[in-house]
């Protein structure tokens, strides 16, 4: 019983992770859309929901080496899944932060947010694959 009720409570978890990834991609996707033309559709925007799906899910919760002698290099998992979380994260709350105030910053910006974005997902999603594979 105590099994399922942890198996659960992990699942809970990370489908919640998964949601918030989705609704970073949402606001990142609302951003960059409303600044580049040929970025205003739906589908731009469920790409980006699905990529912070699929990211936040793999990359937040991935399992740890263990801490001992053997395994004293730097783990390269933990690593990317921590610089792609900040990233991403960073890149989420920026484009917040652009809709709420109606800010209208340089193309550049834009361009950088989307990159941003796609980096963070992308370092999450090889972090939390590589993590399971040697799990």
């Amino acid at each position: 019983m105590r099994f399922r009720v942890r198996k659960t409570a992990h699942v809970f978890e990370r489908v919640g992770l998964a949601m918030a990834g989705a609704a970073c991609g949402l606001f990142v996707g609302a951003y960059v859309g409303s600044a580049i033309a040929p970025l205003t559709t739906q589908g731009f925007l469920l790409l980006m929901m699905m990529l912070g799906i699929v990211g936040f899910y793999l990359g937040i919760d991935t399992p740890q080496l263990p801490f001992d002698d053997a395994h004293s290099t730097i783990d390269a998992a933990e690593f990317l899944s921590a610089a792609g979380t900040l990233c991403a994260t960073l890149t989420a709350l920026a484009s917040v932060a652009v809709i709420v105030l109606r800010l209208e910053p340089h193309l550049a910006w834009t361009w950088l947010a989307l990159f941003g974005w796609i980096a963070g997902v992308a370092m999450q999603i090889v972090a939390g694959t590589k993590a399971r594979m040697r799990a």
